[in-house]
C-alpha cells in the first residue's frame, strides 16, 4: 500500500467516522471509518518503514568501478 492510498483511507475514514450523520439499519457508518482509519495508519507505517529501509539498502550497497572505456563504440 502506498503513501497516498494510505492517507486517503484515513481522510475517508475520518470524513465517515466524524462528519457523516446519515444512519443506516444494516451498516454502522461510524465503524466502517474507524476500520478504514486503522488500515490506512497501519498501512501508512508499513509505507514509512519500507521506504525508510529502502534507503538505507541504497545507502550501503557498492558503488561499481568506473569503465576505462565506452562499450558501445
Amino acid at each position: 500500500m502506498s503513501l497516498g492510498v494510505s492517507l486517503t483511507l484515513i481522510a475517508v475514514g475520518a470524513i465517515l467516522r466524524y462528519a457523516v450523520t446519515w444512519r443506516s439499519s444494516d451498516i454502522d457508518i461510524p465503524v466502517v471509518g474507524l476500520i478504514l482509519m486503522i488500515v490506512g495508519i497501519i498501512g501508512l507505517i508499513v509505507s514509512v518503514a519500507y521506504m525508510i529501509m529502502a534507503t538505507d539498502r541504497r545507502r550501503d550497497a557498492p558503488v561499481p568501478p568506473p569503465r576505462d572505456r565506452d562499450p558501445y563504440r
